[in-house]
């Protein structure tokens, strides 16, 4: 990335400023690049701690699969899911509040002893299945903030504070370069002045 500027004294300025800008917020978006990062593998892990929460949840369930066949199907069903959003280094991500059943009155008198254990385990199986696809989501939106944190420090530590260190070197040699040609060419018309009135 090519810096535009002119060899003057407020395009120099207004460098220095750009470079200070970015020297600042460097730091900053290293920290927030590291706990993105960190935040990413926690919610990864929770993921992965929840599908086998749930997986060892339908495992030990197996011996009952001969009961689940009474089930009543579209007993139980989910009918919202809220969620709150809860930011994490500064990017917006969602958080499971509650899950809200939507569960069919039984006459338990007639139906088997076990339907309202049945309705439990199954409210625990969903649940565990939603956190999980909620945190997998939090970590797909972190990972992606992370990405954009990366790049945008690689931006200022590899391209742009470099560029405004050479844009700025380019302006203040050149000055220095105007200055002593200036100068040398004020002693030339010196010298000359002194010689003219010498021969006078």
């Amino acid at each position: 990335m090519a810096i535009k500027f002119q060899f003057n004294k407020t395009s120099l300025n207004d460098l220095n400023k750009q470079l200070k800008i970015r020297v600042n917020a460097l730091p900053t978006l290293k920290n927030k690049e590291s706990a993105l990062r960190l935040e990413v593998k926690k919610a990864k892990k929770r993921s992965e701690e929840l599908i086998e929460e749930l997986e060892a949840g339908i495992k030990s369930y197996e011996y009952l699969s001969g009961l689940w066949h009474e089930f009543e199907g579209g007993l139980i069903s989910v009918k919202d899911v809220e969620l709150e959003v809860v930011k994490i280094a500064g990017v917006k991500t969602p958080s499971l509040k509650e899950v809200i059943y939507d569960v069919k009155q039984v006459d338990l008198f007639r139906k088997p002893t076990w339907y309202s254990d049945g309705i439990m385990i199954l409210q625990n199986i969903a649940q565990l299945g939603i956190e999980s696809e909620i945190y997998l989501e939090k970590m797909r939106l972190l990972d992606y903030s992370r990405k954009k944190t990366t790049q945008k420090v690689n931006l200022y530590e590899k391209v742009q504070i470099p560029g405004y260190q050479e844009a700025i070197l380019k302006i203040k040699r050149f000055m220095e370069d105007e200055e002593n040609l200036s100068k040398a060419g004020q002693k030339i018309v010196k010298t000359r002045h002194q010689m003219e009135e010498e021969m006078a």
